[in-house]
Parts: structure tokens; C-alpha cells; sequence
């Protein structure tokens, strides 16, 4: 007759002995809400394998690996050193010079149409300053040298030469390249070099624009106002222009060449004038 079943609350009953040589028989699965039944203990002489061991790798050095967090390491912090100064064989090179220009010619020479399109290509900031432009700032009372140089004209013309040397400093000292563009005769001082360099300073690097007579005119033509002359005076300007040869400063003639290729032209002529300053 079976054994009653265990009244609520009161210790389980143990599963019988297995009976010698026989197979073992598992214990039945806990019932559903009940605690896991613990392992039976070993038999007696038994004794439990023990687990593999393991050593832990040996990691051989070498190089670290590459950083992929898109980290950049900086430098220690220092003063920025100054820079090393090009070797003497480097060809200097004007379009990354901070220079001062002042480009001669006569009336047609195309001085303010190159000194233009030269400072707009530039790789650094370069400003453009014609003195025609600013003598015409005066309005009411403006001296017009067509009507004939007299002390007015004069006075008005070294006015807008100081005042264009004053700018041109006020540029370069901010670390901003200049060109200035004038008419100036190498036989009269008051028009001459000597006030430019007082105005400016010793660094200015002058070049003469002097294509032929018939370009020039040509080119006169075209112009309209107070800035077209006469064929006469045109005539009379460019002979007289005609005295930078032999003076030292170097000479462009422009006749056959465009904006642009007279400007090229006029980069090789100052990386030249940078490495051999001109006497002047």
C-alpha cells in the first residue's frame, strides 16, 4: 500500500535507495515555486577532477596600435620661432613680399589699368593708390594741369603726392602691400623721384611703363575728360620719358603685351629689384 501523501506544511518525503547495480535514477524536478534541490554529495573515495590550468598569455611587445579616435597630439606649448630666412640662391618671390610700388609712365602707358589688375591677383592683401585719383578729390578749385602748370597745380600736386605717401605708410605698417602709380619725369624734381622718397620711404621700388609713342596715343585716345591730353602734349610727355634709360631703374615696354602679361612681366622685374635694389 502506498505511503499517504504529505499533509500541507510538512517536511518532503526522501526518494528511495537506489538498489545496487542498477542505474541510477535521477530526482525528480522540483515542483513549480520550489527551491532547487542541492547536488548529492560525492561518493565515498571520490575525488573531483581538478579544472585544466591556464596561464595567462604572454604578450610579446611591439608597436602600439594605431590611434583611430581621430586624437591629434600637440606639440608642447613655446613661443612661435621666427622664420628662417630663404637661402641667399632662392629666387625671391614677389607675390608673397610685402612690397611698395611706385609704377612710372606716361600718360597712356597703362600704368593704372596694370597697377589694378596686379594688386586685385595678388596672393596678400595689396591696395592701389593713383595719384591722379586723389588730386581729383579737390572738386570746387581743381587746379586741371591741362590749363597750365602754375603754382596751383603744383601745390595740389605735392599735396596729393603727401597724402598718398601718408596712406601708402599707414598701409604697409598694417602689414598691407601698395602700389602707387604717377607720372613722374626723371628731369624735373618737383614731379621727381625725391619726393616720393621722402613721402614713402627708401623701400619704394620704382619701374618705368614706356611703350611706344604710337601706343600711347592710341591709348590717349580712348580717355575721356581731364585725363585725356592732347596729342601735342602726349607727344611732348613720352620724349621726355625717354630719359629713365640709361638712369638705372628698370624699363618695361609694354607695347605688344596685354594687362595681364605686362603684369607678369612686372613680378620678374621686382623679384630682381628685391634681390638688387636700384640706385635711384
Amino acid at each position: 500500500m502506498p505511503p499517504p501523501s504529505p499533509a500541507g506544511g510538512s517536511a518532503p518525503v526522501p526518494p528511495p535507495s537506489p538498489v545496487p547495480g542498477s542505474a541510477p535514477v535521477s530526482p525528480p524536478p522540483p515542483a513549480q515555486g520550489s527551491a532547487p534541490m542541492p547536488p548529492p554529495p560525492p561518493a565515498p573515495g571520490f575525488t573531483a577532477p581538478r579544472p585544466p590550468h591556464h596561464t595567462a598569455p604572454q604578450h610579446t611587445s611591439g608597436p602600439p596600435a594605431p590611434d583611430t579616435t581621430g586624437h591629434v597630439p600637440l606639440p608642447p606649448g613655446g613661443p612661435v620661432a621666427v622664420p628662417a630666412a630663404p637661402p641667399a640662391a632662392a629666387a625671391p618671390d614677389p607675390t608673397n613680399t610685402t612690397l611698395a610700388v611706385l609704377l612710372i609712365g606716361p600718360a597712356g602707358a597703362g600704368k593704372t589699368s596694370v597697377a589694378k589688375y596686379w594688386a586685385d591677383h595678388r596672393r596678400v592683401p595689396t591696395a592701389h593708390i593713383s595719384l591722379d585719383d586723389v588730386r581729383e578729390w579737390v572738386r570746387s578749385g581743381f587746379a586741371d594741369p591741362q590749363s597750365g602748370w602754375n603754382d596751383h597745380s603744383e601745390a595740389q600736386y605735392r599735396l596729393a603726392r603727401r597724402t598718398c605717401g601718408f596712406a601708402a605708410r599707414n598701409f604697409l605698417a598694417n602689414g598691407i602691400s601698395c602700389i602707387l602709380d604717377d607720372a613722374v619725369f626723371p628731369d624735373r624734381p618737383v614731379v621727381g623721384l625725391g619726393g616720393w622718397k621722402r613721402h614713402v620711404g627708401p623701400g619704394l621700388l620704382p619701374v618705368v611703363l614706356l611703350p611706344g609713342l604710337d601706343i600711347v596715343l592710341e591709348r590717349n585716345a580712348e580717355r575721356t575728360g581731364n585725363r585725356r591730353l592732347t596729342d601735342e602734349e602726349v607727344a611732348r610727355i613720352h620724349g621726355r620719358m625717354a630719359g629713365w634709360y640709361g638712369s638705372g631703374l628698370p624699363i618695361i615696354d609694354n607695347s605688344q603685351m596685354d594687362v595681364p602679361q605686362t603684369a607678369r612681366v612686372l613680378d620678374d622685374v621686382l623679384a630682381r629689384s628685391i634681390a638688387s635694389p636700384p640706385q635711384w
